[in-house]
């Protein structure tokens, strides 16, 4: 579409707003209502296929019957010439998917107020038995009002009275990342798949990644049918009890154990919103009754588990109770302390005895050497020894076992003598040598005769050169034992970048593209039919595929349709003329050639000329000799007079009948301008008719 282009007269090309896979997005202007409106035009590649077609038509039949403020309203549908568009509304914002790109993770309360929203579109769609099938980031359009609005209903099906929308065999709709278990399994799905959908995207704006990925779209869709979905932990991903309870039931794998519907969605929401404890407890049963939801303050522990609680007034009564009357027993005292002190001498002698004659030895110390602490230790006492500990680093008794003892083995020992063991810390010591801007080899080759061993780590970097050393840890100048791993990181170089997609892009958009990626292109050049010139077809590497910083991707670029020879029209009629450059794959475009003594009504030259070379598509202009005056018609039927004036280059005005006339009914009385007057061609001719009898 160029600027400036009216389609069916009506809505006027301002200009490219987005483009995707099956069609390109223009903002444009309704000149009939004033207004600012999102014109999406069929690629014409696709224009000719009948399936594409019908596709983009049932686009806009789906999507004309919902009106809802959260979703995207469609107000025409048309085609001009070849081109099939869709006039919708034009909404003031940026995709979801655009919003997540910028801030990967969104506030909690700011997620629960977009799925709302979400939701109550859906429960809308739903109501008027049409399933969405790709909800997903970049068909959720927000305005810059924070208001939420569902695009892109070219993939739903209307669904039955019995059942929401059963698929087609073999025909798997949507966007693999957020795709439903049952829809990626080719089984019958219903208004719960989209809620399946609505759950990945709630996952992604709380944790700013998704549930499931992996290499290939087929892996990614075995995961949603194989795998439960990761739970959202409220202590460690911040999100409320609520909220995650609701992520959780939306993405379980069996749409019987979802939501009921869009609309019990929503109300949760809002719930979980207003009181995210409560809502998580009543609302979806989740913890289990008797259990503390994740995030409540555990109960105070009871002082008295086992009694219950003292009732009021209980405490003074107590308070107030007099303690009876005891007898005096103090005559018990001067009994017992001759007693006792008489026991603590004898004590006193017997241990005085002991230590002059010293205690007896009769425990036989056995060796512990190479014994493990722990075993050595329980060993000697259970000997009624008392073992002590302390460690040394050797590098030949592995740690935490005993080096030495003393006293050594075959000694007799007291009981509760003391016995010293010396256990092994494990290797020794050495320091860390500087290996940082080593070359990996050399790094490792220092490691090594330092005792220690090199883990290596690549990592990009764009100012160390590839294979140097870029950080060590523990650091030179640490201590670490002999035999450790030293954490090496590695420069991998400049890190490679992701080839953006410029297919479909013209050669200028693709230019910038390429170099806001860091890399520089190469172009070929190409006859495509489907293609238009300037437009890139193809491009190596693919998109998506990682290339090294200014490396070159290899662009195909269309030169549009092949060139082919025009047929010669002179002397035919403007039909037959324009059929015949029709099937010759070019435009035709009528004009007049204004010659009273030329041949009426046929084709007296052509440009370009007859024979000669131009592209598919281009345009053919032919120019019909008229006579440049209007034909008297009086008195010919309405038909004949038609064709009349349409041969001599006019178009057919007004059609105004009149009883008052002597010619027959249903023929012309007169023209206006009338018969032989000069008028250009190209301009209408008005007509009064004879009215026929009643």
């Amino acid at each position: 579409m160029q600027a400036e282009q009216l389609l069916n007269n009506r809505y006027r090309v301002d200009g490219l707003l987005g483009n995707g896979g099956m069609a390109l997005v223009y903002v444009g202007t309704d000149t009939l209502l004033r207004r600012r409106v999102a014109i999406k035009v069929l690629r014409d590649q696709y224009a000719a296929d009948d399936d594409f077609v019908r596709r983009f038509s049932y686009e806009a039949q789906s999507a004309a019957k919902l009106s809802h403020p959260n979703i995207v309203n469609v107000y025409d549908f048309g085609r001009e010439n070849d081109a099939y568009y869709i006039v919708m509304e034009l909404v003031d914002g940026a995709t979801l998917a655009e919003l997540l790109r910028e801030e990967r993770v969104l506030p909690e309360n700011v997620a629960i107020d977009y799925a709302i929203q979400i939701a109550s579109g859906l429960a809308y769609a739903h109501r008027q038995e049409l399933l969405h099938r790709d909800v997903k980031p970049a068909n959720i359009l927000i305005t810059k009002d924070d208001v939420v609005k569902l695009s892109d209903f070219g993939i739903a099906r209307a669904v039955s009275e019995n059942s929401l929308g059963a698929t087609q065999p073999g025909m798997v709709m949507g966007s693999v990342a957020y795709i439903s278990p049952e829809q990626a399994q080719n089984h019958e799905i219903d208004e719960r798949s989209d809620l399946y959908s609505v759950g990945v995207v709630l996952y992604q704006m709380l944790t700013g990644a998704l549930p499931f990925t992996a290499d290939t779209p087929v892996a990614v869709a075995l995961k949603h049918v194989t795998e439960p979905a990761p739970q959202l932990e409220p202590d460690a991903s911040g999100v409320s009890p609520a909220i995650a309870a609701i992520v959780s039931r939306l993405l379980r794998k069996n749409r019987h154990d979802r939501f009921a519907s869009a609309t019990e969605l929503a109300s949760a929401l809002r719930e979980a919103r207003e009181r995210p404890l409560v809502a998580h407890a009543a609302s979806f049963g989740e913890p289990p009754a008797g259990r503390i939801p994740p995030g409540a303050p555990p109960p105070r522990p009871s002082l008295s588990p086992d009694r219950p609680p003292l009732t009021d007034g209980v405490g003074e009564l107590i308070a107030e109770h007099e303690e009876p009357h005891r007898p005096d027993r103090r005559w018990i005292v001067w009994i017992v302390m001759p007693v006792l002190l008489l026991a603590a001498v004898l004590i006193g002698f017997f241990a005085l005895r002991s230590d002059l004659f010293g205690p007896a030895r009769n425990i036989t110390l056995p060796s512990v050497e190479g014994q493990s602490s722990t075993v050595a230790q329980q060993t000697l006492f259970q000997l009624g020894l008392r073992p002590t500990v302390t460690e040394e680093a050797s590098e030949t008794v592995p740690v935490d076992h005993v080096i030495r003892q003393d006293p050594a083995a075959g000694t007799k020992l007291a009981k509760d003598a003391p016995v010293a063991l010396v256990v092994s810390e494990g290797l020794p010591l050495v320091t860390v040598p500087n290996v940082k801007g080593f070359s990996a080899a050399d790094a490792q080759r220092t490691l090594t005769d330092a005792k220690l061993r090199a883990k290596i780590t690549q990592i990009y970097n764009a100012t160390i050169p590839t294979g140097i050393v870029i950080d060590v840890n523990p650091g030179a100048g640490a201590q670490a034992r002999q035999g450790s791993a030293i954490a090496l990181s590695v420069s991998k170089g400049i890190a490679p970048v992701s080839v953006p997609s410029v297919i479909n892009l013209t050669l200028e958009d693709a230019r910038h593209a390429l170099a806001a990626a860091h890399l520089s292109f190469t172009v070929t050049q190409t006859a495509n039919d489907a293609i238009p010139a300037d437009i890139v077809a193809s491009q190596s590497p693919d998109p998506g595929a990682f290339a090294p910083p200014n490396s070159s991707v290899a662009i195909v670029v269309s030169t549009g349709p092949t060139s082919t020879e025009i047929p010669n029209v002179v002397g035919n009629d403007p039909d037959t003329a324009q059929a015949t450059l029709t099937q010759a794959a070019f435009v035709p475009v009528l004009n007049y050639n204004v010659d009273a003594k030329g041949p009426p009504g046929k084709v007296a030259f052509q440009n370009p000329n007859a024979g000669s070379q131009a592209k598919k598509g281009s345009k053919v202009t032919i120019f019909v000799t008229v006579p440049g005056t209007v034909p008297d018609v009086a008195g010919m039927t309405l038909d004949d007079a038609k064709l009349a004036l349409v041969a001599a280059g006019y178009k057919v005005g007004n059609i105004a009948y009149t009883p008052d006339a002597t010619v027959a009914p249903g023929t012309v009385v007169r023209t206006e301008p009338e018969g032989s007057m000069r008028l250009n061609p190209g301009e209408s001719v008005n007509l009064t008719v004879m009215q026929t009898a009643q």
